[in-house]
């Protein structure tokens, strides 16, 4: 049991950090956060291409830095002009043909499956269920409860939480984030938007595996 609830805390960790980047444009916190040595060394693990020139990006001064990300969050995720919508709705291609645009068929599916867990959302969200943040916090949340379970052995509770996981994995997340990530690849103009999408490709790849 302390394996898996190792294994679940470790995930529970990595969904917390996605989402807690991909939430908002850059903050001063959030920028301590980011430039972590174990957040840096999760992106640095990755050694592809689009973690090239991470560590000498984060050289720069704290002020240049948090403009610079600052703008590159608005043009990737916000706009106003051409941008990548961080919500399901959009890139999930669904067979009913209900997908392309905000609160689609998805975001609905998301909402209800949310609340019936009885998580709710905190008094500030203004956003949709299905945003990018949402639904890794919702992982989060999920693998949380998991490791909760193992340390309490409740082994029928754990594994109905891995059941959830996956359900949520194969329903959602797989279906829209890699294409997701693979867009920002592609627009990002900074290795670290570059960097955060190739981790959250890979590491929705492999959360789908096991």
């Amino acid at each position: 049991m302390d394996e898996n609830r190792t294994a679940a805390k470790h995930r529970s960790n990595i969904y917390g950090m996605l989402a807690l980047v991909y939430r908002q444009e850059m903050t001063s916190d959030l920028l301590k956060y980011v430039k972590d040595p174990q957040f840096l060394g999760v992106l640095n693990d990755l050694e592809t291409e689009e973690t090239e020139g991470i560590d000498a990006f984060f050289q720069k001064p704290e002020s240049e830095l948090l403009e610079d990300l600052a703008v590159e969050y608005t043009r990737l995720f916000l706009g106003p002009g051409k941008h990548i919508s961080p919500h399901e709705s959009i890139h999930h291609q669904r067979n009913d043909g209900q997908w392309g645009k905000l609160w689609g068929a998805s975001t609905a599916e998301v909402k209800k499956l949310i609340e019936s867990t009885g998580l709710t959302y905190s008094e500030d969200f203004k956003g949709l269920p299905d945003h990018i943040a949402v639904e890794l916090e919702f992982m989060q949340q999920l693998t949380f409860r998991e490791e909760q379970a193992w340390m309490d052995a409740d082994v029928d509770a754990a594994v109905s939480c891995q059941q959830a996981e996956k359900n949520f994995i194969e329903e959602h997340l797989i279906q829209w984030i890699p294409d997701f990530c693979e867009k920002v690849i592609q627009q990002a103009e900074l290795p670290f938007y570059r960097s955060l999408a190739a981790l959250t490709h890979s590491f929705i790849e492999f959360e789908k595996r096991r």
